[in-house]
């Protein structure tokens, strides 16, 4: 399974053009023909890019789920909510349209972050205040999520 590594640095213009950094573009050719999924993360004020692969395994799980139970159908509108298909244009740029920068309050300094098959994009502001700035401590977080795990168990 592929994953993205790295956290980068970069701009966005005022038309939602984001320049993708070159080590990144060369991750992510290895996902995909260079389109990708983009959409409003759930937790944070910021956006959830998807490779195509990694997104068909997120809505195959969503679609089994019951739409005549209205709490289903809320989250599914909701999660799905201003989800649009992004490409490469000819200068290498990614454009996110005016809804998801306005969600993620991208203004022109932004952060490309790696998380796991998918990568998010932050404001670089709002980004170094959950990073640095965050009143979570990691150390017990890290041993809530992961503290219980055998990590030798899928080791090949």
């Amino acid at each position: 399974m592929n994953q993205f590594i790295g956290t980068y640095e970069c701009k966005i213009d005022d038309k939602g053009r984001l320049k993708v950094p070159s080590s990144l573009v060369k991750q992510m050719a290895t996902f995909t023909d260079g389109t990708f999924i983009v959409k409003r993360s759930v937790f944070q004020a910021c956006l959830e890019v998807y490779p195509p692969n990694a997104w068909e395994k997120v809505m195959s799980k969503i679609n089994g789920l019951n739409r005549f139970i209205k709490k289903n159908a809320d989250f599914i509108r909701l999660f799905t909510a201003g989800v649009k298909m992004v490409e490469f244009d000819s200068a290498g740029r990614l454009q996110i349209s005016k809804d998801l920068t306005t969600f993620a309050n991208l203004t022109k300094e932004i952060v490309i972050t790696s998380a796991g098959e998918i990568f998010e994009i932050w404001d670089k502001e709002s980004y170094e205040k959950v990073i640095y700035g965050s009143d979570i401590d990691f150390a017990a977080l890290a041993e809530d999520v992961m503290g219980t795990l055998n990590l030798d168990e899928n080791v090949s």
